[in-house]
């Protein structure tokens, strides 16, 4: 999978919205691309580097994806409860990628 491909998945869950909003963080020299449902981050990763991106997961499902994927594991700048890291290119298969993301966008739009 590719960086336009996974964009144009997530961009293709209904009311999703993209920003960079951290570059006043990082003074530029990072551009991590967010998506967001209702103004939620559901999922997020470094523009420059597509190597791993960073997922919202419910916190009962992260040991057995830990466990099972060498790909998946702690969260690049994020809440080790409720998010995770998963390595592009790895074990684990893009459609189970994907399956993640729209787990997350779910978890994200349903939050109260």
């Amino acid at each position: 999978m590719n960086i336009e491909d996974f964009r144009n998945y997530c961009l293709s869950l209904p009311g999703t919205t993209e920003g960079t909003p951290f570059e006043k963080f990082t003074r530029g020299r990072l551009t991590i691309l967010v998506f967001y449902i209702n103004r939620r981050m559901y999922c997020y990763f470094n523009i420059d580097d597509f190597s791993e991106i960073t997922i919202r997961c419910a916190p009962d499902e992260m040991d057995e994806l830990k466990e099972r994927y060498e790909a998946v594991g702690n969260p690049y700048n994020g809440n080790r409860r409720h998010w995770i890291g998963v390595k592009t290119g790895a074990d684990m298969p893009d459609s189970e990628i994907l399956e993640l993301v729209r787990k997350s966008y779910l978890l994200a739009k349903t939050r109260k």
